[in-house]
Formats: C-alpha cells, sequence, structure tokens
C-alpha cells in the first residue's frame, strides 16, 4: 500500500494517532489527504531539522491538550457514573429522572440495551483506611477483567464500609461467571483485610435494579453468621436452616441462670449452645443478636456489681462495641472473654470483711442526703474518721470520697436513662443541692454531660428497639 492508504488504515485502528506529513511531492492528492486526516503540518522535501523539531512540538502539544480534554471528558462521565450507581440503590420511581438522563446524556458508552441484564455486588470490608484504599483503581481493575467477558460496570460507595458493584451487560451472567467475578473482587481486596461479598439477583433492566441492590443487603446481613471472606448469594443461603429460636433462647435463659447460680460448667454449656445455634443460620438479622447479646453484656455488669467485683468493662461503652462487630464470631467471643474475666475474678476476690459491707450499706442507704460525710459513716461503724478512710481505702483500693462519688454517679446514670426525671431532681436525688457541681462531677466521671449523657442512652435504646423490628434496608 501507498503512504495514504497506511495512514488512513493507521487512523482507523488508532484515531487519536497524530500525523506529520513528510513528502517530495506538493500534489493536490497528497495535501488534500493531510487536511482529511488532520494532519499536524505538511512538511516538503528537502526537510529541515528545526520544520521537523516544530512538528513535534505542535503534535506533542495537540496530543496532550486532546488527553486533558479526553480525560476532563471521562472524569465527568465517571462522576455521572458514580451516581448512576449510588441512585440505583433506590427505588426505581424515586430514581427514574436520574437514570433518564444519565442515559440520554451517555447513551454512547452506557445506553442502548447495555443494560438489559444487571447484578448488584455488595463488598463490606471490616476496616478502611482512606490512605491505602483506591477505589478508582480497583475499578479500573475489576472493568479491565470484565471485558472480555462482555460485561461492564459501575459502582458507589455507601455507609463507608460499602462498596457497590453493579454489573451489567446484555446477556444473564452464569451462575459460574459470578462466582469467577465474587472471586476476582476477593483478590483485588486480599490486602484490605476482612471482607464479605454479597450477590444479589439478577434481574432484567434498569427499573428493577432496586431489587439486585435489595435481594443483596439481605444476603450481607446473613453473612454476619458466617466467617468472614464468604461470598453470599441467594442459592448457598437457602443450604442453611433457620435459626433454631427455641434453641437459642434456651441458651440465653440458661446462660443468665448459670451466670446467678455462679455454675462455671453450665456457663460455658450455655456459651456453646449459643455459638452452636446462631452459626450459619439465615432467617435471623445481626442486630437482633447484638440485642441479645446487650443483654448479657448488662445482666454480666450488673452481676459483677452485685458481687462488689470491680467492672471490667463500661457499660455504656458495650453498645459502640457491639456495633463495630464485624462477625457473630468477634461478638461471641467478646462475651466469652468477658465471662472468663469475670470467672477468673471470681475465683480470686477475697471477700468482704464485716466493717466494708457495714460501709457500703450504709452509703446505700444514705446516698441521696447532701451532708453525707465521713464522720456519720466513721459513727456507724465505731471507728475514728481517720481510721475509717485509711482502712477502707487498704481494703478496697479506693478511697471513701471516691466510692460515694462513683455510688451517685452510677444511681445518676441509672436515673438519666428514664425521660420522665429532669436534671435538676436526679442531681437532689443523688445527694447534690448544687445542680452546676453536680454536672461537672458527672462530666468528670463520665466524660459527658448529664444531657449528653442522657441524649447517647435514649438514641442507644432507640437504636435497641428498631433493632428488633423486622429488617428494611439497612444500607
Amino acid at each position: 500500500m501507498d503512504g495514504i492508504t497506511m495512514l488512513e488504515r493507521v487512523s482507523a485502528h488508532l484515531p487519536d494517532t497524530s500525523i506529520i506529513f513528510m513528502s517530495g511531492y506538493s500534489d493536490k492528492e497528497y495535501l488534500k489527504a493531510a487536511i482529511n486526516l488532520k494532519a499536524v503540518t505538511y512538511i516538503e522535501k528537502p526537510i529541515e531539522p528545526e520544520e521537523i523539531r516544530q512538528a513535534l512540538m505542535r503534535a506533542i502539544a495537540q496530543r496532550s491538550e486532546k488527553m486533558r480534554q479526553q480525560n476532563a471528558a471521562q472524569a465527568h462521565t465517571n462522576l455521572a457514573a458514580t451516581r448512576l450507581a449510588h441512585a440505583l440503590t433506590m427505588p426505581y420511581p424515586t430514581c427514574k429522572p436520574l437514570v433518564d438522563d444519565f442515559c440520554a446524556q451517555f447513551r454512547q458508552y452506557y445506553g442502548g440495551d447495555k443494560f438489559k441484564y444487571l447484578t448488584t455486588f455488595i463488598v463490606r470490608l471490616e476496616h478502611i483506611s482512606r490512605q491505602t484504599l483506591d477505589y478508582s483503581d480497583l475499578y479500573e481493575q475489576l472493568r479491565l477483567y470484565l471485558r472480555p467477558m462482555h460485561l461492564h460496570i459501575i459502582y458507589s460507595e455507601k455507609q463507608l464500609f460499602h462498596i457497590i458493584y453493579h454489573i451489567y451487560g446484555t446477556n444473564p451472567p452464569s451462575g459460574s461467571t459470578l462466582t469467577l467475578i465474587a472471586d476476582k473482587i476477593h483478590s483485588l481486596f486480599s490486602s484490605y483485610g476482612g471482607r464479605y461479598i454479597a450477590v444479589g439477583e439478577t434481574v432484567e433492566g434498569l427499573r428493577n435494579a432496586y431489587h439486585s441492590y435489595q435481594s443483596a443487603v439481605i444476603l450481607l446481613q446473613n453473612c454476619f453468621f458466617f466467617e468472614a471472606g464468604c461470598t453470599m448469594t441467594t442459592q448457598k443461603i437457602e443450604d442453611y436452616p433457620p435459626i433454631d429460636m427455641d434453641a437459642f433462647n434456651g441458651a440465653v435463659a440458661d446462660y443468665r441462670d448459670a451466670l446467678a447460680s455462679h455454675n462455671r460448667t453450665k456457663l460455658y454449656d450455655a456459651l456453646a449452645r449459643l455459638h452452636d445455634a446462631c452459626t450459619q443460620v439465615r432467617d435471623f438479622m445481626p442486630n437482633q443478636v447484638k440485642t441479645i447479646y446487650y443483654d448479657l453484656f448488662s445482666c454480666l455488669y450488673q452481676t459483677r456489681r452485685t458481687e462488689k467485683l470491680a467492672p471490667d468493662f463500661p457499660l455504656e461503652h458495650v453498645m459502640d462495641l457491639l456495633e463495630h462487630c464485624f462477625s457473630f464470631s468477634t461478638l461471641h467471643a467478646m462475651l466469652k472473654a468477658k465471662t472468663d474475666a469475670y470467672l477468673d475474678d471470681r475465683s480470686n476476690a477475697r471477700p468482704d470483711n464485716a466493717v466494708i459491707c457495714l460501709i457500703r450499706d450504709y452509703i446505700t442507704q444514705h446516698y441521696s442526703n447532701p451532708s453525707l460525710s465521713v464522720k456519720d459513716i466513721s459513727a456507724c461503724v465505731n471507728l475514728s474518721a481517720s481510721y475509717v478512710c485509711t482502712y477502707f481505702k487498704a481494703e478496697t483500693g479506693a478511697t471513701l470520697n471516691q466510692y460515694i462519688t462513683e455510688f451517685r454517679m452510677e444511681k445518676a446514670k441509672h436515673l438519666l436513662a428514664d425521660p420522665r426525671y429532669k436534671i435538676n431532681d436526679i442531681s437532689a436525688a443523688v445527694g447534690y443541692n448544687d445542680g452546676n457541681y453536680f454536672g461537672k462531677s458527672f462530666r468528670k466521671h463520665t466524660g459527658l454531660t448529664p444531657s449528653e449523657y442522657r441524649e447517647k442512652v435514649l438514641n442507644r435504646n432507640e437504636v435497641m428497639h428498631e433493632a428488633a423490628a423486622p429488617l428494611k434496608d439497612q444500607l
């Protein structure tokens, strides 16, 4: 072929190629060909090196500008695609205007029948680091992986630890194809710690995309009861039994009874049955089991207090810990560790002597009296005030004033959990005449003002209440 034919072929295969004509002819056909092929310039022989240098500089400048325009256009397209991916996590009537607008703008990339079949994948990560996790790079690797399968992808982030991939094409993917895609996603995220992948049902058309997303959300809830690293599909979850609520409730009741009777063997047996009842099951929601486990932590906490064992965890922090449990095994291991600690502390505890019991009983009966003093307590046990202080500190590790303050603060926290009581009334009920001083003491003890603590507890209780309700859209 001649030079013009070659350049026509090159331009057809590589349309972004920059062309410079160098010819010994000034024939009109050559000039017309250069114009049609949008050549940078036409250099006639004999050729001057400076002329070539300037032509190359122009070609570089044009190429750089074209790349800048292409990158800007691609960024605009990618942003719109991310917005579409987010919109598809809502019911179709809600997102229809955005979907229609997107397809009209970017029909050459995403329109037509490319969205004929769609499957939603949701990746949930245990931990996330914005410094190390590059969503765009992961997306590009996955996009290139899907290309030979004639599949396309758009993605969105949601709720910080969740990445949503909508994978679509003109033909429905087979089960083996979906497995390959899930395996690829696992490999891409392998260096980012624990993860679950839920694969929604394949649906036809954008109007049904929300159904695929919603089915993936429900499957993601079931992942909680499996080990990290699993892929959950509708077909897979159907192979597992629903939770045996009788066995579960029986184990919960036996745990409480064993705790009350201090029966170590029955405690561990109940824990083992709890674990077995919740492992690899379906039709049970994470928030439901977290609510019940919170009650067990509360029971354990109150048992320690009743037996005058120092609490090894602040109860107000338990809900935060439960909310961040990635899997049931993590949740159960936490309860077992706290149970182990309780049993060890109980075995090693030295029983209080009669004087310490008398002091604590007196404080329990008189903590609401603002004038409660060491002198009153010493008179109760027929010892001098200085000796009582020294003796109590030696036996318990805390000063009398510290114990009285902590006792009052615990009572105040209990009362603050009930919105019917005013904070000023609570202040008086726990032995403080000065509401401002009570507020400062409470904040020093808990890190929160009484109002902030009340709001946090009420919000937590609201979450607990909602957790017991049927699953809606958790994402």
